[in-house]
């Protein structure tokens, strides 16, 4: 039974060839499709589930409330960690860690700069790294121990055994390999080269010795006994920072590791989603492009029903059952899906490495894992049912004698679920055209967005080694203007482009005492404004002719929350009083979507980060390049070069955005393309059903355009309807992703006239390819029987 049914598929398949190709070509492209999106969907979803006991393991964030709303943030006071090993219950392993930072490690003449990180000894027990070499009870222990990744070590000592080995950091501190881990997974939100231990973080920044409860300085993980001491846990860890400094603005609570990555978004203390948002719509596009697919195969199984209908009656005449016929017919249904799986599978092996380049990950097919199969096969009978069951359904209901007496099946109900199913396809092509639109205009509108200061042209390098010496920085500067390859230079306390450093201890006169306000803060040298573009509004910048050491710069931000008029020469208070000097332009730090923060600079040269230059933009920025390393090279021949142009830093602010706008245009595109095979397949069906009413109109002296546009006429109506359908549809969902940026477009016409225009244009060169070969058809061949 199956033989035949095999073999009566196959001939089937090979008679009509090109409804075959099409078929498959369109099952193919949405299989792909939906794999490739379901595949970064797993990767996602799979961030920082890869440690033993992830399900019990929790990163700590900080609510902080101020007058207007609660910040929650990671950063807490180091002595947090000895509080909850002592005070909270069910806690089995507890770890302080500091902030992923480049930090130059060396071993004889290999230098590296790789991201390191502080931790204590519970963090290599808590996250279960696989140790390749060394004793994971005794890591972490020593002030001097480091622990390498895999490829670090091979870097850095070839094939040698790398334990015990003596290496340096920043050319100061002599550390001891005490072993070997495997690398961080792609898909772990910890990413480093080397972990050194937190006796060493003390002996490095002795200040964390005295550092009170209100200084946040790093990161804190812990891990649960059992999921059932969570509340209690949670309850306590609330008021611990508090019960010992009731002027400190903390409240600790705890987040799942394996939510950190995906829902990383807060609003007034609470959690309101994140990446898990924009994860949810790769979801919903991935299984619409396959329905698309499905769609597309039954109006084109459906469009060849006069050719099939005789084949049924005379099997019905015969003896099949409608059952037999059922079977025959999602025979065929599996026996496409399965080759469209395979010519999908092509399509995927040939598409990722684009995909991975785009999106900076490694997705991969594991052919050996049994979970990959299970969803494949999983997608290949869905995929047949639903794609097979209509068809299926419709051609096996024929009626045996009407069919060989003549095929004079009117096609009215067939022919309204016909026309639904295109509706439905368009719907979600002209959604997916105002979606990907709008998020252009958003991500333009973002882009050039007035940012208060010039970032072309821009560049920065880190303070350290030899330039953490004020000397060695000020003759970078010399000898670089000298030579006319910048033209301005100054110092920074963070980079340009990024937030942190902020406190609630700054007052002004009239400040209510009981509200937080906080205030990010900034250290700079000379020609700050000079350098970066950024505008004084009011008063000055620092100046060599002024003893500014008492004095700061304040910006917009801060000027309105202090409610002060005029603010220049007014006193403020942080840690001693202040004179403001001048009221800076706001401008963008961390976020370009969200205002300006309050911020204050003041003048500290001990406390640069970052040096950050302005290119002369009458030389060539090759040779102006090549001319800073070659000064940094000679003043600081021990770390390696590295330039960062600040406006490379700033478009990857908008990665999140780039990556949903291109995956919506390719996905799109695909949903579009396999939309208009639908629509061949329904123009297919309906030249059929009126090729006799078309002869007749030729006989009578239409011409071929009064053809095209009787056929063209129809599908105009559908695409039409499709698009009123869509459009509040779309309005709704971009309306919704909209809302959740402070800087943000109004909603325009242009990109629903543009969807409209592209949905008519593309539905009507789709049909003419069919309704020009009808419409020039010899009238002859359809009449010559009547």
């Amino acid at each position: 039974m199956y033989r035949l049914n095999l073999k009566i598929a196959l001939r089937n398949l090979w008679r009509n060839k090109g409804f075959t190709l099409i078929n498959l070509g369109g099952l193919a492209i949405g299989l792909a499709s939906c794999m490739i999106l379901l595949l970064y969907v797993a990767y996602e979803y799979g961030y920082d589930k890869q440690f033993t006991d992830y399900d019990k393991t929790y990163v700590l964030y900080n609510n902080q409330k101020t007058a207007s709303e609660t910040f929650s943030f990671m950063a807490f006071p180091g002595r947090l960690k000895d509080e909850i090993r002592d005070k909270v219950p069910g806690v089995a392993k507890v770890s302080r860690l500091s902030y992923a930072e480049q930090m130059l490690i060396s071993y004889n003449h290999n230098n590296f700069k790789k991201n390191a990180v502080f931790s204590d000894p519970d963090f290599i027990k808590m996250f279960d790294y696989k140790v390749l070499n060394g004793n994971k009870n005794t890591m972490l222990n020593s002030v001097d121990g480091v622990v390498l990744t895999e490829t670090l070590a091979k870097n850095l000592f070839g094939n040698e055994d790398p334990l015990n080995k003596t290496v340096k950091l920043d050319e100061k501190e002599n550390l001891r390999v005490e072993g070997v881990i495997e690398d961080s997974p792609k898909n772990s939100t910890i990413q480093l080269d080397y972990i050194m231990s937190w006796k060493l973080y003390d002996k490095l920044n002795p200040w964390t010795k005295d550092s009170g409860w209100g200084n946040n300085y790093c990161m804190m993980f812990l891990q649960l006994q059992d999921n059932s001491f969570f509340d209690r846990a949670n309850n306590v860890l609330k008021g611990t920072i508090k019960s010992h400094d009731k002027e400190a603005n903390g409240e600790p609570f705890m987040h799942p590791l394996s939510k950190w990555h995906l829902y990383d978004k807060f609003e007034n203390g609470k959690n309101v989603g994140g990446k898990i948002d924009q994860l949810r719509i790769f979801f919903l596009l991935a299984f619409c492009i396959l329905l698309i697919a499905c769609v597309n195969f039954m109006n084109l199984s459906t469009a060849k029903s006069e050719k099939r209908a005789r084949e049924v009656g005379v099997r019905k005449a015969i003896g099949s059952s409608r059952s037999n016929l059922l079977g025959q017919f999602m025979f065929e249904s599996i026996l496409l899906t399965a080759l469209s799986m395979l010519l999908a599978f092509v399509l995927i092996e040939v598409s990722l490495p684009y995909f991975n380049n785009l999106l900076g990950i490694t997705l991969e097919v594991n052919y050996s894992d049994y979970k990959f199969w299970t969803v494949f096969l999983g997608l290949t009978l869905l995929t047949a049912f639903i794609a097979g069951s209509y068809p299926a359904f419709y051609l096996s209901s024929f009626d045996p004698v009407k069919v060989l007496k003549g095929f004079k099946i009117s096609g009215g109900s067939t022919l309204s679920i016909r026309k639904f199913l295109v509706i439905f396809q368009f719907v979600f092509a002209a959604c997916l055209i105002v979606c990907t639109a709008v998020i252009y205009q958003q991500l333009n509108y973002i882009k050039n967005k007035p940012i208060g200061y010039n970032r072309a042209n821009l560049v920065q390098i880190s303070t350290e080694g030899e330039f953490s010496k004020k000397e060695k920085r000020e003759i970078l500067k010399d000898e670089l203007l000298k030579s006319g390859a910048i033209t301005a230079a100054t110092e920074y306390s963070l980079s340009l482009t990024s937030g942190g450093n902020n406190t609630y201890g700054v007052n002004w006169p009239g400040k209510n005492e009981k509200d937080k306000i906080l205030v990010n803060f900034r250290f700079t040298n000379l020609d700050l404004t000079k350098t970066t573009g950024m505008e004084i509004l009011q008063g000055r910048d620092f100046s060599k002719d002024f003893v500014d050491t008492a004095s700061v710069i304040v910006n917009e931000a801060l000027v309105k929350v202090m409610g002060m008029k005029d603010p220049v020469g007014k006193m403020i208070t942080w840690d001693q009083p202040l004179r403001i000097i001048g009221v800076l332009k706001d401008y963008v730090m961390e976020s370009p979507y969200q205002k300006a923060a309050p911020l204050l600079i003041a003048q500290n040269t001990n406390r640069a980060s970052t040096i950050i230059m302005r290119l002369n933009d009458k030389s060539n920025i090759t040779s102006s390049i090549n001319k800073i390393n070659e000064e940094i090279k000679k003043l600081n021949p021990s770390y390696p070069t590295e330039i960062r142009f600040v406006d490379d830093n700033f478009e990857r602010k908008f990665r999140d955005e780039k990556l949903l706008g291109t995956l919506s245009n390719w996905f799109g595109g695909f949903a579009i393309f396999i939309s208009c095979l639908g629509l061949l397949g329904l123009a297919l069906f309906m030249a059929e059903q009126r090729k006799k009413e078309i002869s007749i109109r030729k006989v009578l002296g239409a011409s071929t355009a009064n053809i095209l546009t009787l056929l063209n006429k129809d599908f105009i109506k559908l695409v039409a309807i499709a698009n009123l359908i869509a459009f509040p549809l779309a309005y709704i969902i971009i309306n919704k992703w909209l809302s959740g940026y402070e800087y943000r477009i109004s909603i325009s016409v242009l990109p629903f006239i543009v969807a409209i225009s592209l949905s008519v244009i593309i539905a009507i060169l789709t049909v003419s390819v069919q309704s020009v070969k009808v419409a020039k058809a010899n009238p002859v061949d359809a009449l010559k029987y009547e």
